[in-house]
């Protein structure tokens, strides 16, 4: 089997992948609404989940590491009409796998133990209100500051250099490159969620789908290249 195909067959499956499992984090914890709701609620309703939920978490998480091959693969497709702007977009790939995967980890490694302990039948109110301290501090830094901002940000500027990359290839039509800026920039616009921009979550969710469709019509034209 021949590098592009291999290569549009993880573009294609991936996303797929990512989607039915964001899906199913919504239908069983209301992600990703659940993440602004107050510490006591998300605690309570993660405990509720039980294993099934953080088997949910471990699975959305691979997904987010699993890009980061992808990263490596993709950038072959282009490593030989622009192998400086290739090599960037392999780093930046990879780096944008990284700090996503950090960020979701924390619920299958760390969120159990403190829903755990916070929902204990022997919790005083002071063991909860430090389990509550150490859940918001992980929350803000691994989840808003790591898992999101920097997550939109490479995966914003990765879409771009690939996209970039499309525009001088003969392989891929123009209109596939622009649907992956227009993505990227959505994506990039979760950067001003932390300012307090409320439509930027929207965007945000939005964009993810129209990424997801680049990802896998990039995939195609891979497959029947």
């Amino acid at each position: 089997m021949s590098l592009f195909r291999i290569t549009g067959l993880v573009l294609i499956a991936l996303p797929i992948a990512f989607n039915v499992l964001f899906f199913a984090l919504g239908r069983a914890f209301e992600y990703p609404d659940i993440l602004r709701k107050p510490t006591d609620y998300i605690l309570k309703r993660f405990a509720d989940g039980g294993s099934r939920l953080i088997m949910l978490w471990y699975g959305f998480a691979l997904t987010a590491l699993l890009a980061a091959p992808l990263a490596l693969l993709f950038q072959q497709v282009f490593i030989d009409q622009n192998p400086q702007l290739a090599a960037a977009s392999a780093i930046v790939g990879v780096v944008s796998a990284l700090v996503q995967t950090m960020g979701l980890f924390r619920w299958t490694f760390l969120v159990p133990t403190l829903a755990a302990q916070y929902n204990a039948p022997s919790a005083t109110p002071a063991t909860r209100d430090a389990v509550g301290v150490v859940f918001n501090a992980f929350h803000q830094f691994m989840g808003v500051a790591i898992g999101e901002h920097l997550g939109y940000l490479f995966t914003g500027a990765w879409t771009i250099l690939i996209s970039v990359m499309m525009l001088s290839s003969s392989l891929f039509s123009p209109l596939i490159a622009v649907l992956g800026i227009v993505s990227a920039v959505g994506i990039l616009i979760g950067l001003l969620e932390p300012a307090g921009w409320k439509p930027a979550g929207m965007i945000v969710a939005i964009s993810y789908i129209l990424w997801s469709l680049w990802l896998i019509i990039s995939g195609v034209v891979l497959v029947l290249a």
